[in-house]
């Protein structure tokens, strides 16, 4: 994160452009912090124009912070969504106890912060959580919700820094690009790669070596002596793309290559096209992802959460943010696929 002079010039990664403030006399660095934790500046000008100069583009590195047994599940098959971070606004947290704090489970203990980490394949794919994307989130009653409370302002709360916050759109599963990272932060500042996505084979290639062996026996369920450990989840989304109007799987490896999932690297010709795929559904009013479902029920996770639907709905939040529901198949009405195209 940098928070600079208004007329200031930096040098910096054209995916990762620094959020800017424009520090005056009468606009001090406590002032824009004091402004992003209260619910009054939800609506602040100036606020808003600081925020905006956080952009995401295709490529940008984008972080979640995880429990182990979140790292369990994505290395059996769970996908990016909730609330999420660039990577380059997290730099300056380097001990484990600061990220963990970032965590959406609403616990914050661990020696260890273990993460997942992947680059933008379409800034679509990220909003704000606040108005007008998402503006239920900031008035969700203590009793409801898991981990910190959602400020309304786009950013983490915080007593000291000034760290702007995303979630998924609509709370959606994104497709996991090539050479996602799962890593783990470690007392003194060190990062350790503990495995690296492959898209083709839908796995995870395991990097740590026997030295780390310690940090891989924390995550439930894992073996640590597992060089490969392949995802048992098909996933809830999926890049879809398309060559002369055929229609193929397809995997993003942001910034600039889209092509079709193949084995063989001959193969692997760039799409023309491409779209990323989901169920959607309406039960009892209220717009859904449909996660999974067999002959008789579905599982729901809500695409705008807020007081009203919670409650018609029965969702229980699982995570920061995340509120899902199970619902009799017969009753979803507008049950449909949903294509979200990307401009490529």
């Amino acid at each position: 994160m940098t928070v600079i002079g208004e007329d200031s010039q930096l040098g910096t990664d054209p995916l990762e452009p620094p959020l800017m403030a424009p520090l005056r006399r009468d606009l001090t660095w406590q002032q824009v912090q004091s402004m992003s934790q209260s619910a009054v500046h939800r609506d602040d000008p100036t606020l808003r124009r600081i925020r905006e100069t956080a952009l995401i583009r295709r490529g940008t590195r984008m972080t979640k912070i995880l429990s182990p047994a979140q790292v369990a599940g994505h290395l059996g098959g769970w996908l990016p969504y909730g609330f999420c971070y660039r990577s380059c606004d997290l730099a300056h947290l380097t001990q484990p106890e600061q990220l963990n704090l970032l965590r959406t489970d609403g616990a914050v203990d661990g020696q260890v912060a273990f993460a997942l980490r992947w680059r933008a394949t379409d800034p679509t794919d990220y909003e704000l959580p606040a108005e007008p994307a998402q503006p239920g989130l900031a008035v969700l009653p203590a009793h409801s919700r898991i981990g910190a409370m959602v400020l309304g302002t786009g950013f983490t709360p915080s007593t000291d820094d000034l760290i702007p916050e995303y979630v998924t759109a609509s709370f959606a599963d994104l497709p996991i690009p090539a050479n996602a990272q799962l890593m783990a932060h470690i007392p003194g500042g060190d990062e350790v790669v503990l495995y690296t996505y492959q898209p083709e084979q839908h796995g995870w290639l395991r990097l740590a070596g026997p030295r780390w062996r310690g940090l891989l026996d924390e995550l439930p369920g894992v073996s640590p002596d597992r060089e490969y450990v392949p995802c048992t989840a098909s996933g809830t989304a999926r890049l879809v793309g398309t060559i002369d109007g055929k229609e193929y799987e397809a995997v993003a490896d942001p910034p600039g290559e889209f092509r079709v999932r193949a084995l063989t690297r001959a193969a692997r010709y760039p799409v023309r096209t491409l779209s990323r795929r989901a169920e959607q559904a309406l039960w009892r009013g209220v717009s859904c992802w449909v996660l999974q479902r067999d002959d008789t029920w579905a599982r729901l996770r809500l695409l705008r959460p807020e007081v009203d639907s919670i409650g018609v709905t029965g969702a229980r939040c699982y995570e920061r943010g995340v509120y899902e529901a199970w619902a009799p198949i017969d009753e979803l009405t507008d049950h449909h696929i949903a294509d979200i195209a990307y401009q490529i």
